[in-house]
């Protein structure tokens, strides 16, 4: 189901995450996080992928990257920055650990060979739509609100709302962030899942 170099971006994200929101807040809450926010990272990946698989396509998970720095032509990054590692940090030290970014993480889609021939024939190619994209975005952000119901029943707030934050940092529209899939792709789904995200959040506050 992973390759390797998604295996890899997976466990520096869980690092990252691990790191600017366990840490500070001390080594015993460290590594109960641990495991939790590994598991916040795969429900989100794994909805993902049987999604993708029902719309007979593959993604491949990698890092939040970014090429340009601004909107001119030539304004690009000799090589890309890895904003999901980097600016988990630099938030971290402008906030003191107040505040953690949470979107490391982005997919591209790429359709099956068995697509392409069901929907158009063997010498036929076919790309992925706004639509079918934006959904296989949006399982990834309902399976982490599911889980952080999930994390309510059985009386865990902090996997709740670590679910929850996922799910708002990831809903971002912008770049190559999920956010920006689904909210391209289908903004109402967009607006729904933010809704029940916040409505959740809310929530946990209030208890």
């Amino acid at each position: 189901m992973l390759n390797r170099k998604e295996a890899i971006h997976i466990i520096l994200a869980w690092l990252t995450l691990s790191l600017t929101f366990g840490l500070v807040r001390g080594e015993k809450e460290f590594f109960i996080l641990l495991p939790m926010i590994l598991v916040v990272i795969f429900g989100n990946i794994l909805a993902k992928k049987i999604s993708s698989s029902h719309f007979d396509a593959k993604i491949k998970i990698k890092l939040w990257e970014v090429k340009r720095y601004w909107f001119r032509p030539h304004d690009y990054f000799k090589s890309p920055v890895p904003l999901g590692i980097v600016l988990p940090f630099i938030l971290l030290v402008l906030t003191q650990g107040a505040l953690t970014w949470f979107a490391c993480l982005v997919f591209d889609t790429k359709a099956k060979l068995r697509r392409v021939a069901k929907r158009h024939g063997f010498r036929s190619f076919s790309e992925m739509t706004e639509k079918h994209t934006a959904l296989i975005a949006g399982a990834g952000i309902l399976a982490n609100i599911l889980l952080a119901f999930v994390g309510l029943l059985l009386n865990f707030p902090i996997f709740a709302k670590l679910n929850l934050y996922y799910s708002l940092f990831n809903l971002i529209p912008i770049s190559n962030l999920d956010g920006n899939k689904i909210f391209l792709g289908n903004f109402l789904i967009w607006a729904f899942l933010l809704s029940l995200t916040l409505i959740g959040l809310i929530s946990l506050i209030a208890l």
